[in-house]
């Protein structure tokens, strides 16, 4: 198994995995690679099997992740996805490895995540990364966790900001959905498909992308590559909602 680490150098000439055969959503494509230059420099990784597979991993120091968490001197883990037939040959171990291995290099107090209380859509797997190690150490209302491999048993646990721990979002009526280029699908699926959506049920729909660490650090949401509320209400983190012939079953379920 060779797995390789994408730089600034190489990223314009090396798939990223995700999307690459989904012609709606080149636009998000580049935005995630040039997303993915900016946080290089930040110490953030981007790691994947050298096929063309969508088997990957994403992780940086958690002080510049995009996501309202508080974990000084963890290594946060963003995208971590091993799909198909690539499943239950190794390489979610492998990468995760990877990962452990980068936190004790630079001497940090272990790993940490966001994941779904239950499984949730665009989010790594929590039962499978507890079987790995991980524990619970926050949780939302919302049904959100997070989870932490701890490497010095002395660091402090790590915890939700806030923004997250109320869940508010900018407005109690109507759809408001957060999103960011953290994500290739996210710029087609909710700029066009999620405002048609809202447009033909006449139901308001607000629209916030988040463009910088700071906002993504402040959302109401951990889940920042996208989530939506419903008057007020968290509804979802899955994309599929966007499009007109997912929104009803999708919302409402969740509503």
């Amino acid at each position: 198994m060779t797995y390789i680490t994408l730089t600034p150098e190489t990223l314009d000439d090396e798939h990223i995995c995700c999307a690459f055969s989904d012609k709606k959503c080149v636009s998000g494509y580049l935005a995630k690679k040039a997303w993915l230059k900016d946080e290089y420099d930040r110490g953030y990784r981007f790691e994947r099997l050298d096929e063309r597979a969508k088997v990957f991993i994403e992780y940086g120091p958690a002080e510049e992740a995009w996501v309202p968490i508080e974990a000084p001197n963890y290594l946060h883990l963003g995208c971590f996805w091993v799909s198909g037939k690539y499943k239950k040959n190794g390489h979610g171990k492998a990468l995760l490895q990877k990962a452990i291995e980068a936190a004790k290099d630079q001497g940090r107090s272990g790993l940490v995540t966001v994941v779904g209380t239950k499984k949730n859509h665009f989010m790594s797997d929590g039962k499978w990364l507890i079987r790995q190690g991980f524990e619970v150490c926050d949780q939302t209302e919302a049904g959100f966790d997070l989870i932490y491999l701890p490497l010095a048993p002395e660091a402090e646990k790590p915890h939700f900001r806030d923004s997250a721990r109320e869940g508010k979002p900018v407005s109690q009526k109507g759809c408001v959905a957060y999103y960011s280029n953290r994500c290739p699908f996210t710029e087609f699926h909710v700029g066009q498909n999620l405002k048609e959506a809202c447009a033909t049920r006449g139901i308001p729909l607000k629209v916030i992308k988040l463009e910088t660490k700071a906002q993504a650090q402040d959302a109401p949401s951990p889940a920042t590559i996208f989530s939506l509320f419903l008057d007020g209400k968290f509804i979802t983190t899955d994309l599929s909602a966007c499009m007109d012939s997912r929104f009803d079953k999708v919302v409402g379920k969740h509503a």
